[in-house]
């Protein structure tokens, strides 16, 4: 079963393009976007990092959705739901995560493709639980997740265990959100 393409006001979340690789490519080799991850990606990563999202999305009821402002931008980065692939306290779980084109921050399409995101999760998915985490500097995702509702216990923060020891991203902050939560918090 592959996932549904979920709309808002403003936007589409849908299955990947062939047209969106080159989009992809200049976000991922953006160092604002990429700020908080490792490094830049080059275009043959960032290609097989869509392939692998596009494969995800395509194959499971749900993954990474390709954005698309409606009218305006057919492609301004994702938004959606993954298994994180590393062991954890909290794993196994299902993460809610973004990357946007800079150019596209602070319009609230983060705010909005995630809401949608939560709606499938707690919705049609019937998920009891969302996490998202970051590195503690990334404050512009840690405010999505806030708005969003999702609360932080500083207790849950972790080493990134991807991350070798000593690296400046190895420590993340850990949010969570439960269906109830969500119920009770949901923005407008």
């Amino acid at each position: 079963m592959t996932a549904p393409t979920l709309k808002t006001a403003r936007l589409s979340l849908r299955q990947w393009r062939p047209e969106d690789l080159a989009p992809y490519a200049a976000l991922n080799a953006d160092p604002l976007v990429m700020e908080h991850y490792p490094r830049v990606l080059t275009r043959e990563e960032s290609d097989a990092s869509a392939a692998r999202i596009a494969g995800t999305l395509g194959e499971q009821r749900f993954g990474l959705w390709a954005v698309e402002v409606v009218g305006r931008h057919s492609f301004i980065g994702y938004v959606g739901l993954a298994e994180p692939r590393f062991t954890a306290p909290f794993t196994p779980c299902v993460e809610i995560g973004w990357r946007l084109a800079h150019e596209h921050w602070g319009r609230g399409y983060a705010i909005e493709a995630a809401t949608a995101v939560c709606d499938y999760a707690f919705g049609p998915l019937g998920l009891d639980e969302l996490v998202s985490f970051t590195t503690p500097g990334d404050w512009r995702s840690s405010r999505v997740m806030e708005t969003l509702g999702m609360r932080r216990d500083p207790t849950e923060d972790f080493d990134h265990p991807g991350l070798a020891l000593g690296h400046p991203l190895r420590p993340h902050v850990l949010y969570r959100m439960t269906a109830s939560s969500w119920t009770a918090f949901r923005p407008a």
